[in-house]
Order: C-alpha cells, then sequence, then structure tokens
C-alpha cells in the first residue's frame, strides 16, 4: 500500500489579494484555485502535479486574484496539542519535557479551563502539584500563561509553518527553530 501521509509540504498557504495571511489549505484546494484562475502561484512547493494535458508545479503559497472580507475570531481555540505549541513542549514548572496539561489554579477550587490557567506540565511535577496552586508549594512559573496572539496563531493554530510561509506570517526565525526541535 502507497504512503499517503502528509508531509510539511501538503499544504499550502493562502494570501488575500492584498499579501495578508487568511488560511491554509491543503495542495489539492490550492491547485484548483489556481487552475480556476481564482488565485495565482506566488510561491512554488517541491514536485509536479500531472493530468493528462499539462503540468503544474506544486504550489506552497497562492495569492487570490480578489480581495476578500474575511471576519476573523477574535481568540484561537484552547486545545491540548494548541498548548504545547504555546509553551514550546516544556514544563510550565521545571522546563523538563513535558506530557500533561496542568491547572494552574486547580478546577477543584474553582480554577477555570482557560488560557490563562491552562500549562504544559511533565507528569512529575504534574503530580506533585495535585491539587494545590504554585505558590502554595512555593513554586514559580517561567512564563505567565496567556492566549496566543498574532497572525501566525489565527491562520496556523498548532501547525508548524513551512520555511517557505516566513515572508508572509512575520515570524522570527527563532519560532521555525523551536518547532523543529
Amino acid at each position: 500500500m502507497p504512503d499517503i501521509r502528509p508531509t510539511v509540504g501538503s499544504s499550502a498557504l493562502v494570501l488575500n489579494a492584498t499579501y495578508e495571511p487568511l488560511c491554509v489549505v491543503s495542495v489539492r484546494r490550492a491547485t484548483i484555485l489556481l487552475l480556476t484562475a481564482k488565485a495565482e502561484c506566488v510561491s512554488d512547493g517541491d514536485g509536479i502535479l500531472h493530468s493528462a494535458h499539462q503540468t503544474v508545479p506544486v504550489p506552497s503559497v497562492v495569492r487570490l486574484t480578489r480581495y476578500v472580507k474575511v471576519p476573523y475570531r477574535t481568540h484561537v481555540g484552547l486545545s491540548r496539542r494548541a498548548i504545547f505549541a504555546r509553551d514550546g513542549g516544556r514544563c510550565a514548572y521545571c522546563r523538563g519535557s513535558a506530557e500533561t496539561i496542568d491547572h494552574v489554579f486547580p478546577r477543584s477550587r474553582g480554577g477555570l479551563h482557560a488560557w490563562d490557567n491552562v500549562v504544559a506540565a511533565c507528569a512529575k511535577c504534574n503530580h506533585s502539584k495535585g491539587d494545590k496552586t504554585p505558590a502554595e508549594l512555593g513554586w514559580r512559573l517561567h512564563a505567565a500563561p496567556a492566549a496566543p496572539r498574532g497572525v501566525a496563531w489565527r491562520v496556523l493554530g498548532h501547525r508548524t509553518p513551512d520555511p517557505r510561509w516566513m515572508d508572509w506570517l512575520d515570524l522570527p526565525s527563532a519560532h521555525l527553530e523551536a518547532e523543529a526541535a
């Protein structure tokens, strides 16, 4: 059976007519946008797509030919994967490798399941902390938890960005290196 799992290059970044990042779509969807003249290719990816009558380079970044007004969500959805991405896969208490998520102010004591109360944690710290707050244990957080902001989080979410998208996402190169590690 052939290997059909998506790779890093199996998606394309869609830009508005003003070069503002809109979303990430599959290479198939990006190719359809190109073939129907609804978009133009800004950056090619790896490989070539073949049909019976033509060949098309795999698109990595496409720009819509018409401006689209999109109402953006003002927040990023809270998920386990997004928490690990925000915290870089590191424990908020000891900076070790994170395996679980922890509520800074425990839910059993009225803590909310929200961006500013949830952090990534290693199993040892999470178990040791139990139903207490970091202040009760004399612990401190290395960084205050907060909801992620910016164009990259709104467009990518927890996805790892393709290196060819950096010019349009305004991400520092350190972010890309942290994602690769």
